[in-house]
């Protein structure tokens, strides 16, 4: 792993992380470098994630008080035995609907607990934190010619209404790609990135996707696309860094510096 600091920041959130037989290089950060502007370089559509990459969603509006709520509206109906005690634990509200959905695949259930997560998240949108430096990224990338779409599993009514919230709409519209209530296609299933690229009439070859989970890797790895990890913390680096990924960045500040290059 080559680390690269940027500017008089310490390492940490501001440093370039390269996943890469680097070490084998004379010049590891010439050649992480490098290796970046080329996966650049060839990215004439580019798909975003959306909780991780663009914003942090729930940054004001905890996602583990709204698994809590799911799993309190569950045990209201008299469900508690619908999920495990691992999974009436865990703190993300996705995998609390994929545990329901499991069990009861399409039902009712199903489409109402989806109906709340959603609602949920547009709740969260006047409180997520735009992650560093990806306002400028997006409207720079769009200003240079490239295409980009949002494939994400959250709603993409939520999505949507924090674009607009941030100016971004016509740099994605209308090309903002979220989740179904066939939730066996949430990603890792490459549904959302495969629709994107169909829509966007997109070649594999010159698309890249950014996203900050192994499941967003396998996605963009199904649907023959590279990919870029983005980690804000080293936990979700080590997870992307374990899961295959080739290059993860743990902030958008080097991206910025290599598509300005182009404009």
């Amino acid at each position: 792993m080559v680390r690269r600091p940027l500017g008089n920041h310490h390492h940490g959130p501001d440093t370039l992380l390269v996943t890469s037989d680097a070490t084998k290089q004379t010049d590891p950060v010439a050649e992480a470098t490098e290796s970046l502007r080329e996966l650049i370089k060839r990215a004439r559509f580019v798909l975003f994630d959306f909780d991780g990459p663009i914003c942090r969603l729930f940054a004001g509006h905890s996602a583990e008080r709204v698994a809590v709520d799911q799993v309190r509206w569950l045990e209201e109906r008299g469900l508690h035995g619908l999920l495990t005690e691992e999974e009436r634990a865990e703190p993300d509200p996705h995998a609390v609907l994929r545990a329901v959905d499991r069990r009861s695949p399409g039902s009712d259930l199903v489409v109402e607990l989806e109906e709340r997560l959603t609602h949920q998240e547009l709740t969260a949108v006047p409180w997520a934190w735009p992650t560093q430096y990806a306002d400028p990224l997006i409207r720079t990338w769009f200003a240079t010619g490239a295409h980009l779409a949002v494939t994400t599993n959250n709603s993409a009514a939520a999505a949507s209404r924090y674009l607009a919230t941030r100016g971004l709409t016509t740099c994605f519209a209308p090309h903002v790609y979220g989740r179904t209530q066939d939730l066996h296609l949430l990603k890792p299933h490459p549904h959302c990135v495969n629709w994107a690229l169909g829509a966007m009439r997109a070649d594999p070859a010159a698309s890249l996707m950014i996203g900050d989970a192994p499941s967003d890797l396998e996605a963009a790895t199904a649907a023959g696309i590279a990919f870029l990890g983005y980690a804000r913390n080293e936990r979700k680096a080590k997870a992307l860094r374990e899961a295959g990924a080739g290059m993860v960045v743990s902030s958008l500040e080097p991206v910025l510096e290599v598509v300005r290059e182009r404009s």
